[in-house]
């Protein structure tokens, strides 16, 4: 009769503390992808004793934007494509023809540029429906900011021959005056469609 050999066991006393070095390990030197979002300022907010005031905002001088639940936009009414968006905000913004339907026309003396002709009073509404797609509404955020930026840099290159980022800080904000970027989002509504 053949004699039964033993299977010689294996030590593994080791094996959790190796685990858990290679666990810390992977820990410490994996880097995590965090989203940025939008870069909105949050206006201060009230004090509790003071009164709110209705602010009487003429028509004129908001433009709407409306994406219902199917990603459509309709804007001042019309239905729009989001590829002709930015160029009918910058229409709106910029008001060169002084038109009665779009925001008043005021002068104002801004420091570094003098009296310059400014649409300080615009607002751009942008409304959404609940269940519009983050990817529409983040498309319309950069048609809208896309407008602002065009503007500030058609202004730079028109007034000082740069580009508004290569500008001094202060003439930055000097432009930005002229332009100011005004975005209002209301809560998400339900504006039809399936």
């Amino acid at each position: 009769m053949a004699k039964k050999r033993k299977v010689p066991g294996l030590n593994s006393s080791s094996m959790a503390d190796i685990s858990f070095i290679l666990l810390i390990f992977f820990l410490v030197t994996t880097s995590m992808d965090s989203n940025k979002g939008l870069s909105r300022r949050l206006p201060a907010p009230l004090p509790p004793d003071q009164p709110i005031e209705d602010i009487d905002i003429k028509k004129r001088n908001i433009f709407v934007v409306k994406v219902n639940s199917m990603n459509q936009l309709l804007v001042q009414g019309d239905i729009l494509d989001i590829r002709d968006l930015k160029a009918k905000a910058k229409e709106f913004i910029k008001n060169e023809a002084e038109d009665p339907n779009l925001p008043e026309v005021v002068m104002e003396n801004i420091e570094y540029l003098g009296d310059v002709a400014v649409t300080k009073n615009h607002v751009i509404s942008l409304q959404n429906d609940v269940d519009t797609q983050y990817q529409t509404y983040i498309d319309v955020q950069n048609e809208l900011i896309a407008a602002y930026n065009e503007l500030r840099n058609e202004y730079s290159q028109n007034r000082f021959g740069r580009l508004y980022d290569e500008l001094p800080v202060e003439l930055q904000k000097s432009v930005q005056k002229v332009y100011p970027q005004k975005i209002s989002e209301a809560e998400p509504k339900n504006y039809g469609g399936n």
